[in-house]
Protein backbone atom coordinates (compact mmCIF):
# COMPACT_ATOMS: atom_id res chain seq x y z
CA UNK A 1 0.00 0.00 0.00
CA UNK A 2 1.35 3.68 -0.92
CA UNK A 3 2.21 6.40 1.80
CA UNK A 4 2.89 9.24 1.95
CA UNK A 5 6.74 10.49 2.92
CA UNK A 6 8.17 14.23 3.37
CA UNK A 7 11.37 13.98 1.74
CA UNK A 8 14.23 16.79 1.48
CA UNK A 9 15.92 18.18 -1.22
CA UNK A 10 18.85 16.15 -2.52
CA UNK A 11 21.49 17.14 -4.70
CA UNK A 12 22.87 14.63 -7.22
CA UNK A 13 24.52 13.95 -10.56
CA UNK A 14 23.18 12.20 -13.54
CA UNK A 15 22.67 11.79 -17.37
CA UNK A 16 20.06 12.68 -19.87
CA UNK A 17 18.26 10.75 -22.40
CA UNK A 18 15.05 10.81 -24.57
CA UNK A 19 14.54 7.06 -24.99
CA UNK A 20 11.40 4.64 -26.19
CA UNK A 21 11.12 1.42 -23.97
CA UNK A 22 13.07 -0.88 -26.10
CA UNK A 23 16.02 2.01 -25.97
CA UNK A 24 15.89 2.42 -22.14
CA UNK A 25 19.53 0.77 -21.49
CA UNK A 26 20.94 3.11 -23.56
CA UNK A 27 20.15 5.98 -20.20
CA UNK A 28 20.38 2.57 -17.57
CA UNK A 29 23.30 1.84 -18.86
CA UNK A 30 25.20 5.23 -18.01
CA UNK A 31 24.90 4.59 -14.55
CA UNK A 32 27.96 2.55 -13.82
CA UNK A 33 31.03 4.80 -15.40
CA UNK A 34 28.77 7.67 -14.02
CA UNK A 35 29.05 6.24 -10.20
CA UNK A 36 32.10 4.96 -11.58
CA UNK A 37 33.71 8.59 -12.67
CA UNK A 38 32.07 9.82 -9.09
CA UNK A 39 34.35 7.39 -7.18
CA UNK A 40 37.30 8.43 -8.97
CA UNK A 41 37.01 11.98 -8.26
CA UNK A 42 36.47 10.86 -4.82
CA UNK A 43 32.93 11.39 -4.40
CA UNK A 44 30.90 9.34 -1.96
CA UNK A 45 27.18 8.76 -3.23
CA UNK A 46 24.98 9.77 -1.06
CA UNK A 47 22.07 6.85 -1.79
CA UNK A 48 20.79 4.76 -4.24
CA UNK A 49 21.20 5.56 -8.03
CA UNK A 50 17.84 6.35 -10.09
CA UNK A 51 15.62 7.34 -12.88
CA UNK A 52 14.23 10.37 -12.66
CA UNK A 53 11.28 10.60 -15.18
CA UNK A 54 11.02 14.14 -16.77
CA UNK A 55 8.93 13.97 -19.77
CA UNK A 56 6.40 11.20 -20.65
CA UNK A 57 5.78 12.52 -24.30
CA UNK A 58 3.21 10.68 -26.82
CA UNK A 59 4.20 7.56 -28.29
CA UNK A 60 5.57 5.65 -25.15
CA UNK A 61 9.07 7.85 -25.00
CA UNK A 62 10.71 9.08 -21.88
CA UNK A 63 13.15 11.97 -21.30
CA UNK A 64 14.55 10.46 -18.37
CA UNK A 65 17.51 11.06 -16.10
CA UNK A 66 19.92 8.55 -14.59
CA UNK A 67 20.86 9.63 -11.35
CA UNK A 68 22.74 9.50 -8.01
CA UNK A 69 22.54 11.49 -5.45
CA UNK A 70 25.59 13.37 -3.54
CA UNK A 71 26.12 15.28 -0.52
CA UNK A 72 26.73 19.18 -1.57
CA UNK A 73 27.91 20.66 -5.02
CA UNK A 74 29.96 18.23 -7.49
CA UNK A 75 32.09 19.35 -10.77
CA UNK A 76 31.30 16.87 -13.26
CA UNK A 77 31.88 16.20 -17.21
CA UNK A 78 29.59 16.70 -19.82
CA UNK A 79 27.28 14.87 -20.80
CA UNK A 80 26.43 14.60 -17.34
CA UNK A 81 25.41 17.67 -15.20
CA UNK A 82 24.60 18.56 -11.33
CA UNK A 83 21.02 19.07 -9.89
CA UNK A 84 18.44 18.96 -6.95
CA UNK A 85 15.55 16.95 -6.52
CA UNK A 86 13.29 18.93 -4.70
CA UNK A 87 11.69 18.71 -1.27
CA UNK A 88 7.88 17.83 -0.45
CA UNK A 89 5.41 15.28 0.27
CA UNK A 90 5.88 12.29 -2.39
CA UNK A 91 3.95 9.21 -2.49
CA UNK A 92 6.13 6.10 -1.81
CA UNK A 93 5.70 2.43 -2.90
CA UNK A 94 8.03 -0.33 -3.09
CA UNK A 95 8.36 -2.81 -5.92
CA UNK A 96 9.83 -6.07 -5.66
CA UNK A 97 10.68 -7.45 -9.18
CA UNK A 98 11.80 -7.79 -12.49
CA UNK A 99 11.82 -4.32 -14.45
CA UNK A 100 9.53 -5.58 -16.73
CA UNK A 101 6.63 -5.05 -14.17
CA UNK A 102 7.28 -1.48 -13.20
CA UNK A 103 4.82 -0.26 -16.05
CA UNK A 104 2.43 -2.23 -13.75
CA UNK A 105 3.41 -1.18 -10.62
CA UNK A 106 3.66 2.67 -11.55
CA UNK A 107 -0.14 2.51 -12.90
CA UNK A 108 -1.25 0.76 -9.69
CA UNK A 109 0.17 3.89 -7.88
CA UNK A 110 -1.01 6.60 -9.88
CA UNK A 111 -4.60 4.76 -10.02
CA UNK A 112 -4.09 4.50 -5.37
CA UNK A 113 -3.82 8.14 -6.18
CA UNK A 114 -6.45 9.00 -7.74
CA UNK A 115 -8.69 7.11 -5.91
CA UNK A 116 -7.23 8.81 -2.91
CA UNK A 117 -7.72 12.32 -4.82
CA UNK A 118 -3.68 13.23 -4.84
CA UNK A 119 -3.42 16.05 -7.36
CA UNK A 120 0.43 14.78 -8.51
CA UNK A 121 3.36 17.71 -9.27
CA UNK A 122 3.02 17.64 -13.19
CA UNK A 123 1.73 19.56 -15.74
CA UNK A 124 0.97 19.24 -19.89
CA UNK A 125 3.29 20.46 -22.13
CA UNK A 126 3.40 20.84 -25.64
CA UNK A 127 6.11 17.91 -25.62
CA UNK A 128 3.62 15.64 -23.26
CA UNK A 129 3.53 15.34 -19.79
CA UNK A 130 6.24 17.32 -16.99
CA UNK A 131 6.81 15.83 -13.68
CA UNK A 132 7.90 17.69 -11.57
CA UNK A 133 9.57 14.62 -9.23
CA UNK A 134 8.94 11.30 -10.27
CA UNK A 135 11.77 8.77 -9.22
CA UNK A 136 12.40 4.93 -9.42
CA UNK A 137 15.12 4.30 -6.79
CA UNK A 138 16.99 1.21 -7.40
CA UNK A 139 17.85 0.13 -4.02
CA UNK A 140 18.98 -3.58 -5.57
CA UNK A 141 22.88 -3.90 -6.67
CA UNK A 142 22.56 -6.28 -9.30
CA UNK A 143 26.10 -7.35 -8.74
CA UNK A 144 24.38 -8.26 -4.90
CA UNK A 145 21.05 -9.17 -5.86
CA UNK A 146 21.61 -11.26 -9.50
CA UNK A 147 18.15 -12.73 -9.65
CA UNK A 148 15.58 -9.96 -11.03
CA UNK A 149 12.55 -10.95 -9.31
CA UNK A 150 14.19 -10.24 -6.28
CA UNK A 151 15.21 -6.40 -7.10
CA UNK A 152 13.53 -3.84 -4.95
CA UNK A 153 12.72 -0.60 -6.72
CA UNK A 154 10.95 2.50 -4.88
CA UNK A 155 8.72 4.14 -6.97
CA UNK A 156 8.61 8.09 -5.74
CA UNK A 157 5.97 10.44 -6.79
CA UNK A 158 5.69 14.16 -5.90
CA UNK A 159 2.49 15.49 -4.56
CA UNK A 160 1.60 19.27 -5.97
CA UNK A 161 2.15 21.71 -3.17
Amino acid sequence: MPTIVQRPAQRYVAERATVAIPEFPRIADRLPPLIGGLAARGVTLAGAPFFRYRVLHPGMRFTVEAGVPVDGDVEVDDPAFPDELPAGRYVLDTYVGAPDGLAAATASVLEWGATEGIEWDRREAAGGEEWGCRLEVLRSNPLEVPDPAQWVTDLLFRVAD
